[in-house]
């Protein structure tokens, strides 16, 4: 039995970055991967899909390239080479991640973990105990208990990144982050992408009138959304989905089941050291450490906030725990973006939250036509959405879509982490010409 002071079991996002800074701080971790490091995000998730977004990008410029006074281009997709692409990212940053891995006091071990005691962890023949265990292990694509749901036309995102070539008709079940992001790169490598969704509107925890228009802009470019209808089952014709009481069937070629994640547990043996879980995932306090003492879970696996930066920023809280020190992490303001043509990102509550928990609000609002950068970019759609407390006027969320909305966002949740108020935004001069003068403009 091998004894050392932290085991983490899981290296995505929040199990390389907690090793790494409990090494550098002097303590010996034993890291656990059963596949390659970088977990669900660098290998399957946000990295790929991001350079394939970045392939989609370029072509939607490419197609609008008459705008900007350049005609009669000729070019081809080339799709081998796109996808030869995304794996070089990847592996390019697969191969960071390893070298982080071999800095001193970390040993990383190959294999499948599980539980044999309190604190006591196997893989394989070899058995490692320690006073505190991280449990990192992420999740998995969750699929609908429907008929024909092991159709071979049936993928998950994992597959879709792995394309021989586009589907010609991509049938995509779920609006959420997942399903968008998919639905925009699809659409631009030249795919009938049709989005089905259960509920009313697209991207749930985004405020509903930035939902709304990012859906709109989006069904301009071509794609298909059929809203509130669920899908009963996938046949050799498509998916079949009922809608307000009538069965219809929309044909498709592949189906991208993007109907959420569920906390990747299977295996692990929790019982075994006192760790309980719930439907949701593995049961854990304010600072993430389960019902066993010492034993933490972060990330995706505590079904809390499924995004990598989430774990990576609870990772590192449980270590600065362990190691005694006091952080100033606002683990409940985390930002998020959603990276369609144009993107979309939020932090804090929406109009509707503070609604319906009698949260004293007021919202402004700017827009990108009105903006310099945006016009200049060629980028006039967008818009950006700002909740203020009434009493105070702190900024208490943030909405956007449309070109870089995603700065703006980190802006406001770096703003929201120091309690700073509408004044206090206003008053902070912003480079001329950016898109996030917007948030300036907002708060006259």
């Amino acid at each position: 039995m091998t004894q050392t002071d932290l085991i983490i079991i899981g290296s995505g996002p929040g199990g390389y970055r907690a090793a790494v800074h409990a090494a550098k701080n002097g303590l010996k971790v034993v890291i656990i991967e059963q596949g390659s490091v970088g977990g669900t995000c660098l290998n399957a998730g946000c990295i790929p899909t991001k350079a394939l977004a970045r392939n989609a990008e370029i072509l939607d410029t490419l197609h609008r390239a008459e705008e900007f006074g350049l005609k009669d281009l000729n070019y081809t997709l080339d799709f081998a080479q796109v996808m030869a692409r995304k794996e070089q990212v990847v592996t390019t940053l697969r191969q960071g991640v390893e070298t982080l891995l071999s800095t001193p006091g970390i040993t990383l071990v190959r294999g499948k973990a599980h539980f044999t005691g309190i604190r006591q962890v196997t893989v394989g023949d070899d058995t490692y105990t320690a006073p505190h265990i991280i449990i990192a292990t992420g999740s998995t694509a969750k699929m609908l208990n429907i008929p024909g749901i092991d159709h071979p036309k049936v993928v998950s995102s994992t597959e879709l990144l792995n394309v021989s070539e586009p589907p010609r008709r991509l049938v995509i079940v779920g609006a959420g982050v997942v399903g968008m992001e998919f639905a925009s790169i699809f659409q631009s490598f030249g795919s009938e992408v049709t989005v089905v969704e259960y509920l009313k509107e697209c991207l749930p925890l985004l405020d509903g009138d930035i939902a709304k228009r990012l859906r709109q802009t989006m069904s301009k470019r071509g794609v298909n959304f059929v809203m509130q209808a669920a899908v009963k089952a996938v046949n050799d014709e498509g998916v079949v989905y009922e809608r307000k009481g009538k069965t219809c069937t929309v044909p498709a070629d592949m189906v991208l089941m993007a109907t959420g994640r569920q906390p990747r547990t299977e295996g692990l043996d929790l019982e075994k050291s006192n760790v309980e879980q719930f439907r949701n995932g593995i049961m854990i306090d304010e600072h993430y450490e389960t019902t066993c003492a010492g034993v933490f879970a972060i990330g995706d696996v505590n079904g809390r906030i499924m995004l990598a930066h989430a774990a990576t920023a609870q990772g590192l809280h449980v270590v600065n725990l362990i190691l005694g020190r006091h952080d100033d992490m606002e683990l409940d303001i985390i930002p998020a973006a959603i990276f369609t043509n144009p993107e979309a990102a939020y932090v804090g509550v929406t109009e509707k939250e503070c609604e319906e928990n009698d949260i004293p609000y007021f919202c402004r609002k700017a827009y990108y036509r009105a903006n310099g950068k945006a016009l200049a970019m060629g980028e006039p759609e967008g818009l950006v959405k700002l909740v203020f407390d009434e009493n105070e006027h702190y900024i208490i969320g943030c909405h956007a879509y449309g070109a870089h909305a995603a700065d703006m966002a980190q802006e406001c949740s770096a703003l929201m982490a120091m309690d700073a108020t509408m004044e206090q935004l206003r008053d902070t001069v912003h480079i001329h010409p950016t898109i996030a003068e917007m948030l300036q403009d907002a708060c006259w």
